[in-house]
């Protein structure tokens, strides 16, 4: 069995990533998994968090994703990442005070739908799902920022 596995990180714009690595951790819809050579074949979603790439028992990155998919083999890993930000991108100010305003659109919206029917309705829904999504991306950034200043 081969000692590294191919790591790719691919967003809409491009290829982020492409290296031989020891190990990544892929924070997978079901929770975290580790990647290392050999891993049987897998498809999964992805949750908002941090991917670690290893070399020994040393995190040398972390890359904060919002979403994806993750395609392993026993030679490789590829993350189709909807959005991938570098550690010095995340700021908490700015975090915190979208994460407030997004608060209150959400408080809006849900009073909006309690008045609301049919087709109204579903369209507030829908905008309601979307916002919720933002807000759990959100959280995973507040949360993923100790971990990524270490």
């Amino acid at each position: 069995m081969a000692e590294r596995v191919q790591f790719e990180l691919v967003t809409p714009e491009r290829l982020l990533l492409s290296e031989m690595v020891e190990m990544v951790v892929i924070p997978g819809t079901e929770g975290n998994f580790g990647v290392l050579p050999g891993h049987a074949p897998l498809i999964s979603s992805i949750r908002p968090g941090t991917i670690d790439v290893y070399e020994g028992q040393t995190v040398t990155r972390r890359i904060f994703i919002a979403s994806g998919i993750v395609e392993v083999t026993p030679e490789g890993c590829t993350v189709l990442a909807d959005q991938a930000l570098p550690p010095d991108e995340l700021d908490r100010g700015t975090i915190d005070a979208e994460l407030q305003a997004l608060q209150g659109n959400l408080q809006s919206l849900r009073e909006q739908m309690a008045r609301a029917a049919g087709a109204e309705r579903e369209t507030l829904l829908v905008e309601l799902r979307r916002l919720e999504r933002q807000q759990n991306v959100l959280q995973a950034e507040l949360q993923a920022l100790p971990e990524i200043v270490r």
